[in-house]
């Protein structure tokens, strides 16, 4: 290896943090040739985990070095989200979140690259491309050991649970969730209320945080929140809350009354 290359290389891994994919077009661009990574990964600098992918050798690289390379080299907006998300941010601590299963979200049209869907991350990856609310409304940054990626901000994350609901999140657990949810700024849950696009989420959404008596739901306007018309039947033989216009399983709307 030439002076010059090796210079190079120290550099790079001087300023990417350990634990996280390179991805081989951003390695173009900062100027190592494909032939130049052909030449690291032979000289065993780096180590390939996939067409397009690379990590440090010997290094290990968890699914959110992953996310890293995928926000900060590709430039998408995929991101932890729902529970996975609440779960970053230490708003689900009573669940069995032991990362056996994580929720990614993206934008319409991002897709996971093939080495990411291939490689195993010790995780099952549950991905949806959504475009109920815009890409990058509501997410905040999170530091890691290393480095620093962007999931969903609490706001976001349960309205991402209401998406999923009910076919693949529980609606008691969302509401568990959203009990859980006392300090949501009114300013940021306002601004994605008006841009969701989603009846079903913005029904849900203010229903549990109405029946969860949060301070920060007096304080939303409603008036440029449109809630569409007519009813949704979101649950078969549910309770029909007309306020909201859906249906809602019975367990949870009699949940906390007394008899």
């Amino acid at each position: 290896m030439t002076t010059v290359n090796k210079t190079k290389i120290n550099r790079l891994l001087q300023e990417q943090p350990p634990g996280v994919v390179l991805l081989s077009s951003w390695l173009a661009e900062e100027g190592y040739s494909i032939d130049l990574q052909k030449h690291y990964r032979k000289t065993k600098w780096l180590q390939s985990i996939g067409k397009g992918a690379h990590i440090r050798a010997d290094d290990k690289v968890k699914y959110e070095g992953a996310i890293y390379a995928l926000q900060k080299q590709a430039k998408l907006t995929i991101h932890p989200g729902a529970r996975t998300a609440l779960s970053f941010l230490g708003k689900a601590h009573y669940l069995d979140l032991s990362a056996s299963q994580v929720f990614l979200f993206g934008g319409r049209g991002e897709k996971l690259p093939t080495w990411f869907k291939n490689h195993d991350w010790g995780v099952k990856v549950a991905y949806h491309e959504t475009s109920f609310l815009p890409p990058e409304l509501g997410l905040t940054e999170v530091e890691l050991n290393n480095f620093s990626i962007k999931v969903s901000g609490a706001a976001r994350a349960i309205m991402e649970c209401l998406h999923l609901a009910p076919q693949k999140q529980e609606f008691m657990e969302c509401f568990e969730l959203m009990e859980g949810l006392n300090n949501l700024p009114p300013k940021q849950v306002q601004a994605l209320l008006e841009d969701c696009q989603s009846v079903k989420v913005k029904r849900l959404f203010l229903y549990m945080a109405e029946k969860a008596d949060h301070d920060w739901f007096k304080r939303l306007d409603l008036r440029n929140v449109h809630l569409g018309k007519g009813k949704r039947s979101i649950v078969k033989n549910g309770t029909l809350i007309d306020k909201y216009g859906i249906t809602v399983p019975k367990a949870l709307e009699e949940h906390g009354k007394t008899i």
